[in-house]
């Protein structure tokens, strides 16, 4: 089974996040590819080429990934899903952002939390605010799941010599990012 993974970062720096979701998909198969899109993202796909257990990374660098919006990089990860039996990205905002929509393109479920990997197609996940674990299995052609990182350990950062790989981002554009600016945080009142 080939395992795609959507890579956590700043345009700089690999998330440790990424770190745990490869060790998450090591357990589902051993062809794990690292899907990193960004701006100016190269040092990303380096780091993420020497994570253990990786062994390709794909790199989609151009100007409209550099705020990693959700409506371009599902764009992208449904162009790639075809060759994957699994997508997985971390529990995070971004996570929980993309593949909810990646799930939608592709006419698939998408398992949310992921704990606990029980076979290829059954996994463990928290409902009810975590009161209650339930196991679910999928039927779909492609399983789609966000993982939290806290249920599993990280995959070494070094050791790893995957290949890199260029990816040519879709002809079109679904969202563009018209301005951008970092706001103050709010000062507390007295």
């Amino acid at each position: 089974m080939s395992i795609l993974v959507i890579a956590e970062h700043d345009n700089a720096v690999l998330k440790a996040a990424t770190l745990n979701t490869v060790t998450a998909a090591a357990q589902l198969g051993s062809d794990i590819t690292v899907l990193v899109a960004g701006h100016g993202c190269g040092a990303v796909a380096e780091a993420a080429a020497q994570v253990t257990g990786v062994t390709k990374v794909l790199i989609a660098d151009a100007p409209h990934y550099a705020h990693q919006l959700a409506e371009n990089v599902a764009a992208l990860v449904v162009g790639l899903a075809s060759g994957y039996s699994h997508i997985l990205a971390p529990a995070t905002a971004a996570g929980k952002n993309t593949l909810p929509r990646v799930a939608a393109l592709l006419d698939v479920a998408q398992i949310s939390d992921v704990i606990k990997v029980v076979n290829a197609d059954t996994f463990v996940r928290p409902i009810y605010a975590g009161n209650v674990l339930a196991t679910v299995q999928s039927t779909d052609p492609i399983k789609v799941m966000t993982v939290r990182g806290t249920a599993f350990p990280a995959a070494a950062a070094t050791g790893g010599s995957a290949s890199i790989e260029t990816v040519a981002p879709p002809p079109t554009l679904v969202c563009p990012v018209l301005s951008a600016s970092n706001s103050p945080s709010p000062t507390a009142p007295n």
